[in-house]
């Protein structure tokens, strides 16, 4: 498992897109959290990182669907996917390797946006006069989410052989999950059914933990979302032996 694992951190890292994907980030972050007028922490005046964590997951969207893309298509579209599975491994380790290994590389690029960090705590008057807990939320939900985006990936990767079909579905089915069922909510008509609806939504956990509070309940949505879609993949990467 490992041995994969380190195998999709290598293979990403040692592409061209991995750090053109990156650098769209945080550079798409940047701007909206420091540049763009109307939203920007100067002109809002909060010492917050909230701008970032209202658009991330938008840019992650694209982001962890780029990532994930090649996972399992480029397998299959190589026939190394079945070399693979020659060897002592599970189907379930396989999958697992690399959905890890997508998280790892999601973490990377939420990795430098600490720096933003720092420059609110020392922009905040007084120095150090932020919402840590919130902002600790914000970054364990963002994490969470890029989990479920990756189990969508994944799913997306394991029923095309081809990478822009794969990123298209994960971009779609991420977009769906996070942002209509969230709209369907809003729906007046709809009520109750739509109020139902949006609690199936990503965006309602991940509002709900972003406010710096870890409900379990969030936490179980996640981890039953990312299981579900996983299983899914399994089911998919099994049916070649059929």
């Amino acid at each position: 498992m490992w041995t994969i694992y380190k195998k999709e951190i290598r293979s990403f890292l040692g592409s061209f897109i991995a750090y053109v994907v990156i650098a769209v980030f945080l550079v798409l972050t940047g701007l909206f959290l420091w540049f763009v007028e109307g939203n920007n922490v100067f002109e809002l005046g909060v010492a917050s990182l909230q701008v970032m964590f209202d658009i991330s997951p938008y840019i992650l969207i694209f982001l962890v669907s780029a990532i994930t893309m090649r996972s399992i298509s480029e397998e299959k579209r190589l026939g190394t996917l079945e070399i693979i599975t020659t060897k002592p491994i599970t189907d379930v380790s396989i999958i697992m390797a690399k959905f890890l290994a997508s998280l790892t590389l999601i973490a990377f690029t939420l990795i430098p946006t600490l720096f933003y960090f720092y420059a609110i705590y020392q922009l905040a008057q007084p120095v150090g006069n932020v919402d840590v807990g919130s902002t600790l939320g914000s970054y364990f939900g963002l994490l969470l989410l890029a989990g479920c985006y990756a189990s969508m990936g994944l799913f997306s990767s394991a029923i095309s052989d081809n990478q822009i079909v794969a990123l298209i579905v994960s971009m779609v089915l991420s977009f769906f999950f996070y942002s209509v069922l969230g709209m369907v909510g809003d729906i007046k008509i709809l009520d109750v059914i739509g109020k139902s609806l949006a609690w199936f939504g990503l965006e309602f956990h991940y509002d709900s933990i972003s406010r710096g509070v870890i409900d379990t309940r969030d936490v179980i949505y996640f981890g039953g979302f990312m299981a579900v879609f996983l299983g899914f993949t399994k089911m998919v990467f099994e049916s070649r032996k059929w």
